[in-house]
Parts: structure tokens; C-alpha cells; sequence
């Protein structure tokens, strides 16, 4: 995607935080550095690093000692990546884990979308990577997707230890909102799909609350209009809290000054 063709909102007072972003892909292998350098010029002035995979580490490194102060990373097994080898992975995710700077562990989750084969094995992995979320008192990173009822079930087994976290990329309903509530302490991350037509994100956004909710790109995936199914970036950031202004009745400054306070409650200031 080439920079001439994107607008982005120019701040001189940054004030926002991506808190999910993939921009160690290789998505932004061509144009990393020209990325950064608009998500600053629109305002975003930190970004977070939720790991994927084994495979994704050494990328997501990389892009981390690029931009020192500038990224902050989080160190996760996806629930995607979990499957008949899982706990040796696991077990290779929590040396990393150890042996790092990690503001965060994820994003790890339940994900039943494409295939349910391996979802006993996606709860075990939740089940101990949490553990390690509470040992080292840090936040969790979660991904859920077509698998609320699950990780409801799961939360509720008395498995899972209690922790503070985010449930990154979150589409649910109010009721869901709620649910949520009565089980632990929980942000919820929005992202470009507040801003697609028939996402009635509304109820939601307002169950929420502004002093509970994240923003995130989850770039490259799921751009915000009007780059709807193109690449994602850091610097689209300014139209989801627009569109949550909009939706709180708040100024666009308010939400920038209460995500970037939630961000830092959550992660810890950097």
C-alpha cells in the first residue's frame, strides 16, 4: 500500500495507544519505518506487540529493538497454534516468557472458528498460561472468537485463576458485557469493526463504558472504513475513537485521555 495514498489525522499532541497491533507481520516488511512514522503523526503514541506463534518471535523482536520506548511486547501461544504438540510449545513460550521484557501474557484464548478439533487442548493451554499471568502479575491478552459460550464454561469451572486482562478485538453483545462482569476484571478492546455499517456495536460500546475500553487496530487485519479489506495500521487508530466518541456522546479528546488511562492501568506506563 503505498504512503501517497493514505490520510491520516495529524496530531501534535499524541494521546492514544494501539494496544494490539501485528505490525512485526510481514505485512510491513516493505514499508515498516513509513508506518510508524504516520501512527505517530496521527497520534498514537505507543504501540503493543501480542506475539502469535513460535514462529513469530524473532520478527516481533526485531520490530520491538527498532522502535525502543516506542513498543511495548506480549508473549502468548494463539490458540490457532495449539494442536496435538501444544505442551511443548508451551513449554518453549514460557522460557521466552522468563527470559524477556513482557508487558503482558497473549494473546492466548479459545478459537473455534475454523476447527474444534483441538478445543480441549485450547482450554488447557488458557488454563496454564493464565497461571503464568498470575505468577508474574501481569495482564492477559485474550482471543476469543465463536467461543464465548466456552470460555464462560471455562471461566467458571474454577480452573482458571483469577486475573485482570483484556478481551482484545471484542464484538459481543451488552449481555455478553455483563456476563463478563460477574466473572473477573476485564477491559474490552475495540477496533476498525465499530466503524462497519452493520456491526451494532452501540449497545455494547455504552455497556462498556469508557472507562473499561482499549483501542486497538489488530493491524493488518480488520481496517476501519473507509479501508474496509485493506491492510490495517497503527495510524487508522483516530477513526474507531471517533466512532466510539460518537457512540459515548464524549469529545474525541476524552476518549483518547480515558484509553490511554486504561492502557496504562492495565500494562503498566512505559
Amino acid at each position: 500500500m503505498a504512503s501517497s495514498t493514505i490520510t491520516v489525522t495529524v496530531k501534535n499532541d499524541p494521546k492514544m495507544i494501539d494496544t494490539h497491533t501485528h505490525i512485526y507481520l510481514e505485512e510491513f516488511d516493505e514499508d515498516r519505518a513509513e508506518v510508524v512514522r504516520r501512527a505517530r503523526e496521527a497520534g498514537v503514541e505507543r504501540v503493543i506487540l501480542p506475539n502469535v506463534d513460535l514462529d513469530t518471535v524473532a520478527a516481533m523482536q526485531a520490530t520491538h529493538d527498532l522502535y525502543p520506548g516506542y513498543c511495548r511486547m506480549a508473549m502468548g501461544l494463539h490458540p490457532t497454534s495449539v494442536d496435538a504438540d501444544y505442551r511443548e510449545r508451551l513449554d518453549q513460550t514460557h522460557r521466552l516468557l522468563l527470559a524477556g521484557d513482557y508487558c503482558a501474557v497473549g494473546e492466548i484464548g479459545l478459537d473455534l472458528y475454523w476447527d474444534k478439533t483441538f478445543a480441549r487442548e485450547q482450554e488447557e493451554a488458557f488454563v496454564v498460561q493464565t497461571g503464568w499471568a498470575v505468577e508474574l502479575d501481569l495482564p492477559v491478552i485474550i482471543h476469543c472468537r465463536d467461543a464465548f459460550a466456552e470460555m464462560v464454561a471455562l471461566l467458571q469451572s474454577g480452573r482458571v485463576p483469577s486475573f485482570r486482562g483484556v478481551f482484545h478485538s471484542f464484538t459481543g453483545t451488552a449481555d455478553e458485557v455483563r456476563t463478563l462482569r460477574t466473572l473477573g476484571d476485564y477491559y474490552f478492546g475495540i477496533n476498525g469493526i465499530v466503524t462497519f455499517k452493520n456491526a451494532h456495536l452501540e449497545e455494547m460500546v455504552r455497556e462498556v463504558g469508557i472507562d473499561r475500553l482499549l483501542l486497538e487496530t489488530d493491524a493488518p487485519y480488520l481496517a476501519p472504513v473507509p479501508y474496509r479489506g485493506k491492510r490495517n495500521e497503527p495510524s487508522y487508530l483516530p477513526r474507531m475513537a471517533q466512532r466510539i466518541a460518537d457512540i459515548l456522546g464524549v469529545t474525541l479528546v476524552e476518549v483518547e485521555s480515558a484509553t490511554m488511562a486504561n492502557a496504562f492501568r492495565l500494562f503498566g506506563e512505559w
